[in-house]
C-alpha cells in the first residue's frame, strides 16, 4: 500500500517555512515530556498542523497549546495529540476508528502510522472544512463522514483501535460493540472540567479500563450531551482541590505525570527540609491536568503544588478548566499564596511564576488574560488577591498557575476563585 504524502509545498524542505518550528515543538515540547515513539514523533514532525487551523491563529500552530477551529470546537495541543496517539500503539495493518474528526489533526497525523482511519465529525461545517484539508494534502486513507459519534460507524465495524477527541461521561455502548475483541480505545471519559483519559482493551465482550492521567476536551455533543447526568455550575465558579489536600488514587493510574521522567531526574534541592516533609513526586495532583514539572508536596502536613525546573524556557505548569457565565457573574476575586526560591526569569519576556486566568466565549474564542505575580528570587510565603472583572460574555475559564519557563522553585497554595458580584 502507498501511504499518503505531505504535498510538495509542506514538505520538510528549505521552502517550507514552518519546518524548524515543527521540529522545534517536536523536541522541546514533545519529547522532552515523555513521548518516545520514533514513529510517532515522525508523524507529528512532519504534519502540518498550520494547514489545519483558521488563518487567524496559523502563527500560533507550533505552540504546544489548543487552539479554536470554530463552532466552539479546539485542536488538541500536539502533546496530548501525540501521547493519545503513542498510547493508541498504532500498527501499520490498524484500522482505526476517530470520533470527533475536528480539524482533521489527528486524522492527519495517524494516517502514515496505520492502514485506514475512518473518522466521524458531527459538526457539518468542520465536517466540510476538515475533509477539504485533507484531500488537499494528500490523506487517500483517511475516510471521513458527518454524524454522531455516539453511534460509531456500524458498516465498518470491527476496527482494531477507536480514538476519541472528546468527552462523553460514559463510554457509549456502540463503540464497545464496534470494537473488535482484543481491540483497544483511547477515550476521555468524565464530568464537563474533571475528566480522566482512558485506555480501554476488549475482552470476553467487555472493556477492561485502565486510567492513564487527568485530561480536559471538549465534551462529546448528540447523544452523549443529552444524557449528561452532572452539569457544571457556571453561575458559581470554584477552583477544585485549590489547597492541594486531595492526593489523588496513584494505585489507579500507569502513568503519574506528562512529565514523570523530567520529574525522576530533577536534583535534589539544597535547601534543607524538615524532617515532617514528604514529597509526592510519582502521583498526579487531584482535580488538575497537563501538569509539567510539578508535583504534590507536603510540608509540616500542609500541601502545595511545588513547580522546580533548571532549563531556562522549559514547560513547568498545571491547569485547571472551569464553568464561568459573564451573564451572571460580574465580579471574582483571584488569589493564592505563593512561595519561591532562587527564581530566575528564563528566555521569554513572561517566563516567570505567576497565577492566570483566561476567559473563553460560547465559541471557545480568548477574550483575555489576567495574572497574578510574577514572583521572583527567594521568598517567603505570601498572600496575593486580585478582584477582577468578568467579561459578559464568558462562558469558561483557564486557571494556570507554574515556573512558564522560568528556573528555580516555586510552591503554590490555596488556589481560589471567588464569585463577588451578581
Amino acid at each position: 500500500m502507498i501511504l499518503p504524502q505531505i504535498s510538495s509545498s509542506e514538505s520538510s524542505r528549505p521552502t517550507d517555512r514552518y519546518a524548524e518550528a515543527r521540529k522545534r515543538l517536536v523536541d522541546t515540547r514533545i519529547r522532552t515530556a515523555g513521548v518516545t515513539n520514533e514513529r510517532v514523533l515522525s508523524a507529528i514532525q512532519e504534519t502540518a498542523r498550520h494547514e489545519f487551523v483558521p488563518k487567524s491563529v496559523r502563527e500560533k500552530a507550533y505552540f504546544d497549546m489548543a487552539l479554536p477551529i470554530g463552532s466552539a470546537q479546539t485542536i488538541s495541543s500536539p502533546f496530548i495529540v501525540a501521547s493519545m496517539t503513542e498510547t493508541l500503539d498504532p500498527q501499520p495493518t490498524d484500522r482505526v476508528l476517530e470520533i470527533g474528526t475536528g480539524s482533521g489533526y489527528q486524522a492527519a497525523v495517524l494516517s502514515p502510522l496505520v492502514a485506514e482511519v475512518y473518522s466521524i465529525e458531527i459538526v457539518e461545517s468542520l465536517g466540510i472544512t476538515a475533509r477539504g484539508a485533507l484531500d488537499r494534502l494528500g490523506y487517500d486513507n483517511v475516510f471521513t463522514k458527518v454524524g454522531d459519534g455516539f453511534l460509531g460507524w456500524p458498516s465498518k465495524a470491527p476496527f482494531d483501535k477507536i480514538i476519541v477527541t472528546c468527552s462523553p461521561e460514559s463510554v457509549p455502548v456502540p463503540l464497545v460493540e464496534q470494537l473488535r475483541e482484543g481491540g483497544s480505545m483511547i477515550i476521555p471519559v468524565g464530568e464537563r472540567y474533571q475528566q480522566t483519559l482512558y485506555r480501554m482493551t476488549k475482552k470476553d465482550g467487555e472493556l477492561v479500563r485502565e486510567p492513564l492521567r487527568p485530561t480536559l476536551f471538549v465534551p462529546m455533543t448528540g447523544t452523549a450531551e443529552s444524557g449528561r447526568k452532572r452539569l457544571p455550575d457556571p453561575a458559581n465558579p470554584t477552583v477544585v482541590n485549590g489547597d492541594f489536600e486531595s492526593a489523588g488514587k496513584p494505585n489507579e493510574t500507569t502513568a503519574d505525570n506528562e512529565d514523570s521522567t523530567a520529574l525522576a531526574t530533577q536534583p535534589v534541592s539544597s535547601e534543607p527540609q524538615t524532617t515532617n516533609s514528604v514529597e509526592h513526586s510519582d502521583e498526579f495532583i487531584d482535580g488538575w491536568y497537563y501538569g509539567r514539572q510539578v508535583k504534590r508536596f507536603v510540608e509540616n502536613g500542609n500541601a502545595m503544588a511545588r513547580f522546580q525546573n533548571e532549563t531556562p524556557g522549559l514547560g513547568s505548569h498545571l491547569l485547571q478548566g472551569l464553568a464561568v457565565d459573564g451573564s451572571k457573574v460580574s465580579m471574582i476575586r483571584l488569589s493564592t499564596r505563593v512561595r519561591t526560591h532562587n527564581v530566575e526569569k528564563g528566555p521569554d519576556s513572561d517566563a516567570l511564576p505567576m497565577l492566570a486566568i483566561s476567559y473563553y466565549d460560547d465559541l471557545r474564542r480568548e477574550l483575555g488574560m489576567v495574572t497574578l505575580g510574577p514572583y521572583r528570587g527567594t521568598r517567603d510565603w505570601r498572600s496575593d488577591s486580585r478582584l477582577l472583572r468578568v467579561p459578559p460574555t464568558a462562558r469558561e475559564a483557564i486557571i494556570r498557575i507554574g515556573l512558564f519557563g522560568a528556573t528555580g522553585r516555586a510552591d503554590f497554595d490555596e488556589v481560589r476563585v471567588e464569585k463577588m458580584g451578581r
